[in-house]
């Protein structure tokens, strides 16, 4: 996982882009970590991770017969 300024990425948005397709990137501002940026394959894999860990977490809710709020 590399890592940019955010100065760096606002002045190197192409290359930023670039990088996160392969590879997500911690962006920081003043030395600390802030965000990430990653390929839309990586944000929807994710997505897809904790959709079926909230459903079976629903599931296993119903079967011991406690509700999920």
């Amino acid at each position: 996982m590399q890592t940019q300024s955010a100065k760096d990425a606002k002045y190197n948005f192409g290359r930023l882009i670039d990088t996160a397709r392969a590879e997500p990137v911690v962006i920081e501002k003043h030395g600390r970590p802030v965000v990430v940026v990653l390929a839309i394959e990586e944000y929807q894999r994710l997505v897809a991770i904790e959709t079926a860990h909230a459903s079976a977490g629903a599931i296993a809710a119903n079967v011991s017969g406690k509700s999920h709020d």
